[in-house]
């Protein structure tokens, strides 16, 4: 079985954890949403959620590891050791997925995004100037990273997600039933 572990941070970006993870969770890929220092996380729009574990409970490496934006969700999420080392380990074979500010403010600094072309939120390329983001596509997938810009290609960062780790046919299924392009 495929398992994903989506990140969470006090500060995070609603729509690009909730939508990933329902579509992850409908794809059939077992999906751990980790709290970092707590199972309660607030968001940045003051949602709370419930996560199924905290981060220190988590395995140490994933097939997918799934890293929300939003601030200062994205730079609670650097500041997280147990984050950072659960993204490493997951890069050495699996797929490391990041969208909106978590691109430029979370991964710039591991090395995993050298030599790769990646995207992040417009405005959040300066936070990390040695990385050469472009904003040509809104989700980029560079062999086993995946980026996208905002919480509004959370769905087709999902999609692409599926897509990439399970197939065409999988992700084609599933956007089926969600009426999606």
């Amino acid at each position: 079985m495929i398992k994903a572990l989506v990140c969470l941070a006090q500060g995070f970006e609603e729509t690009e954890a909730i939508v990933p993870i329902d579509i992850l969770r409908r794809s059939g890929i077992q999906v751990d949403v980790a709290g970092v220092d707590s199972t309660e996380i607030i968001s940045s729009h003051n949602i709370k959620i419930v996560c199924d574990i905290e981060i220190s409970q988590a395995q140490e490496t994933y097939d997918v590891i799934v890293l929300p934006g939003g601030m200062p969700g994205s730079s609670n999420l650097a500041n997280s050791f147990e984050v950072i080392r659960r993204v490493i380990n997951t890069s050495q074979n699996g797929f490391v997925c990041a969208l909106c500010a978590a691109p430029a403010v979370v991964l710039a600094n591991t090395g995993i995004l050298d030599n790769k072309k990646a995207t992040c939120y417009p405005s959040m390329e300066k936070v990390a100037p040695s990385i050469n983001f472009t904003h040509e596509r809104r989700c980029i997938v560079d062999n086993k990273v995946i980026t996208a810009q905002g919480p509004g290609v959370a769905e087709e960062f999902a999609f692409r997600i599926v897509k990439e780790v399970l197939g065409e046919e999988k992700m084609l299924e599933l956007k089926k039933g969600f009426i999606a392009r």
